[in-house]
């Protein structure tokens, strides 16, 4: 790490081995905001694409002989065959089925739900098929909702729910980038989020040496006299990724420094507790390591400052 008097001066820390005691004392043990939960805008944005072939379903409900009535309805109707899938709680189109296992051999059925403008015969009575063999035409049959609009809005929030621990990390990105918008407007700086080697050449004619052709960079801050490479995760529990990414930035580091970049890894989260011990060996390896309460004590705006 290096060790500088910013240190001293914004969180009373003299040497590196008080910077890293102050950085584990203050890790967070979340970042949850209201978004968390729910992601209501992209739930409704899901369902306006769907929400006419819903209601042309609903014909469908409690209705006698469904089986051929579903087969009517398509005939009439294709597109409807493309909300399938969030029917049974699924974003593919596609799936391959088993459907007959033995000794000698496991037998599978694929069933396509591609929007198309017209359906053979065949086709109109595998999508029959596959929605009578998940139980949800007998689900419809049998009148077990009033109406499929509003049972999509539910079967929308229990995937959107999935996306949770994705979202913490987009909360941990979008905290920081909000530090960084700020630092970068008072100091007159430019940055790039989701940043490439390629977007880092064309904006500012810099090379960036890169392990892998798709590596995505958090931030890249580019000061008019030296580019600051910025990584963010946020570790609420523990595990082996802990321990990996420690490890996968000391190698970027060794990249970045021969190109004469910077690299801040800003992280938190009580999961470093966990790990404490490949997180210090990253700490005294690379540039700098900051958690958030170090951030929001302007540190990392004076470490992209103080080369200038």
């Amino acid at each position: 790490m290096k060790h500088s008097s910013i240190f001293q001066n914004r969180i009373n820390c003299s040497t590196p081995d008080k910077v890293f005691t102050y950085l584990m004392s203050t890790l967070k043990d979340t970042i949850t905001k209201w978004d968390y939960f729910v992601n209501w805008r992209k739930i409704f944005e899901n369902l306006k694409e769907v929400e006419i072939d819903l209601n042309i379903m609903n014909y469908l409900i409690g209705k006698n002989e469904i089986e051929n009535e579903f087969y009517a309805l398509i005939k009439k109707h294709p597109s409807v065959i493309r909300i399938i899938p969030i029917l049974l709680a699924c974003r593919q189109k596609y799936f391959k089925i088993l459907t007959n296992y033995s000794y000698e051999e496991f037998e599978y059925k694929c069933y396509s739900f591609t929007p198309k403008d017209k359906l053979t015969d065949t086709e109109i009575a595998e999508t029959v098929e596959f929605v009578k063999s998940t139980g949800f035409l007998t689900f419809l049959e049998k009148q077990k909702i009033k109406n499929l609009v509003d049972y999509v809005i539910g079967v929308e929030v229990g995937l959107n729910s999935n996306g949770r621990k994705n979202r913490g990390g987009n909360e941990m990105e979008n905290i920081v980038q909000y530090f960084i918008k700020e630092l970068s407007l008072r100091n007159g700086f430019e940055y790039i989020n989701q940043a490439t080697a390629d977007k880092i050449k064309q904006k500012w004619g810099l090379k960036l040496t890169v392990d892998k052709s798709y590596r995505v960079i958090d931030f890249a801050v580019f000061n008019s006299k030296r580019l600051y490479l910025i990584e963010t995760n946020f570790y609420s529990g523990g595990g082996s990724k802990l321990k990996s990414t420690a490890g996968e930035y000391k190698t970027m580091y060794d990249f970045w420094k021969k190109d004469g970049h910077c690299f801040i890894w800003i992280t938190d989260g009580l999961g470093w507790q966990t790990a404490k011990l490949p997180l210090q060996e990253t700490f005294i390896y690379i540039d700098y390591v900051l958690n958030l309460d170090m951030v929001a004590n302007r540190l990392l705006e004076d470490i992209v400052v103080g080369s200038l």
